[in-house]
C-alpha cells in the first residue's frame, strides 16, 4: 500500500488524519496557513518531515489565498499581501515548537517568497506552491537514500526495536526509521519490527503497527516498560528510531521515552541508530539542553479520547519529547550515509 501522508488534490491539501488510525482512513482538506497549523497542533499530522512539508504547503495555501482576494497590484494590496503572508508564516511557527524540520521550511519558504518579490501575486504563489511540491519530492529521495544506507546496517533476519512512529505518515511517503526496514526488506533481507506502544498517544501502537501490517512485514507490538525485559532475554538485535531535532554535537530529541530505550540498548551491547534527514540537524543548537520540549495537553495522560483512567484531581506532566545524549547513539543514518558516533566534529564536517 502506497501511504500518502500529504497529498496535492484539486488546489487544496489534504492530509491523513492520523488521530483516528487503525480503526478509520480519511484524509482532511486544508486551505490556508491558519488551518494547516491547526493540523500540526492538533496531530493530524506529526512526525518532523511530514510537519515541514504540511508548513511549506500552509505558506503557498495563505498565498494563493491573498492572491485571489487581491483586486490590483497596487501599494495598498502588495501591503496587505504581505501582512497576510506575515501572519501566515508566524501561526504556523507557533504550531509546534520541538520540531526543527517546521522552522527549516519556514525559512526555505521565506528565501523562495523574498527571491520572487517583485512579480504579480499571481506569480509568487504560483512560485511557492512549486517548491512546496518540490519539498515533498525531495522528502521521500532523502527517506530513500537514508533507508538503503540504513539497511547495509542490518543483518538477515534482525530483530528490530522502534519508538514511536518514524514511518511514511511521519514524512512525505517513506519514513525514516520505518523507511530503513522498508529498504532492508526490499533488498531481500527478511527483518522483524518489534513496536513500542508510546504512550500517551500510542503512536507506535496505532501507526507503526498499522504501516507494518500494511506491508506484511512482521511486527510485534509491546509496552514501552517491556523493552528492558526483551533485551535481556536477548530478543532484540538492534534499534532504530527517528527524531524531530538534533543538535550540533549530536544529542538527539525524539518521542518521549526514547531516551529509556537508548540507555537499555547501551547495558544490553545493542546499537542504537537515529535516522534523520540532514534537515532536522539544527547547527544553531548547542547541545540538547538547548532543545525546547513541547508540553502537551494533560488530557492525553489521563486516558484516550473519550476514556479517561487516571484518578480525578491527581497533578499530570506530559512532556511530548526528551533529550538522548549523543554518546547514546551508535550512528546517525542521514542520505549522505552514516555517521558512527557522532559527535560535534563530525557533523561541522558535515555541513562544511
Amino acid at each position: 500500500m502506497k501511504i500518502e501522508t500529504l497529498r496535492w488534490f484539486n488546489n487544496r491539501l489534504e492530509m491523513i488524519d492520523q488521530r483516528i488510525l487503525p480503526a478509520a482512513f480519511e484524509y482532511l482538506s486544508y486551505y490556508t496557513a491558519a488551518s494547516v497549523a491547526e493540523g500540526i497542533r492538533s496531530m493530524v499530522v506529526r512526525g518532523a518531515p511530514a510537519i515541514g512539508v504540511a508548513a511549506a504547503y500552509g505558506v503557498a495555501l495563505e498565498a494563493l489565498k491573498l492572491s485571489q482576494r487581491a483586486k490590483g497590484e497596487g501599494n495598498d494590496e502588495k501591503a496587505d499581501f504581505k501582512q497576510g503572508m506575515e501572519a501566515g508564516f508566524a501561526v504556523l511557527a507557533a504550531s509546534r515548537p520541538t520540531a526543527v524540520n517546521l522552522f527549516w521550511a519556514l525559512q526555505r519558504m521565506r528565501k523562495v517568497w523574498e527571491s520572487v518579490a517583485t512579480q504579480t501575486q499571481q506569480q509568487i504563489a504560483q512560485h511557492l506552491l512549486t517548491e512546496a511540491h518540490e519539498i515533498l519530492a525531495e522528502d521521500v529521495r532523502i527517506n530513500k537514500a537514508m533507508g538503503a544506507h540504513g539497511a547495509a546496517l542490518l543483518q538477515d533476519g534482525a530483530r528490530v526495536l522502534t519508538h514511536c512512529n518514524a514511518g511514511a505518515l511521519a514524512t512525505a511517503g517513506w519514513g525514516t526509521a520505518l523507511g530503513v526496514f522498508r529498504s532492508a526488506v526490499e533488498s531481500g533481507k527478511k527483518i522483524s519490527v518489534i513496536a513500542d506502544e508510546t504512550r500517551p498517544f500510542l503512536q507506535g501502537a496505532r501507526l507503526t503497527a498499522w504501516e507494518m501490517v500494511q506491508e506484511n512485514i512482521p511486527v510485534t507490538l509491546i509496552t514501552d516498560n517491556m523493552a528492558g525485559h526483551l533485551m535481556a532475554q536477548g530478543e532484540i538485535d538492534a534499534v532504530v528510531v527517528g527524531t524531530d531535532r538534533v543538535a550540533a554535537n549530536g544529542d538527539v530529541a525524539n518521542k518521549i521515552g526514547t531516551y529509556m530505550v537508548a540507555v537499555l540498548a547501551q547495558r544490553h551491547n545493542i546499537p542504537f541508530y537515529v535516522a534523520c534527514p540532514l534537515s532536522t540537524i539544527d547547527m544553531t543548537i548547542a547541545t540538547g539542553k538547548d532543545i525546547p520540549i513541547e508540553e502537551r495537553s494533560t488530557e492525553e495522560v489521563k486516558g484516550f479520547r473519550d476514556y479517561h483512567w487516571a484518578a480525578a484531581g491527581v497533578t499530570i506532566r506530559n512532556p511530548a519529547f526528551d533529550v538522548t545524549p549523543a554518546e547514546l547513539v551508535t550512528g546517525l543514518i542521514t542520505e549522505k550515509g552514516v555517521i558512527h558516533h557522532p559527535d560535534a566534529e563530525q557533523l561541522r564536517r558535515l555541513f562544511a
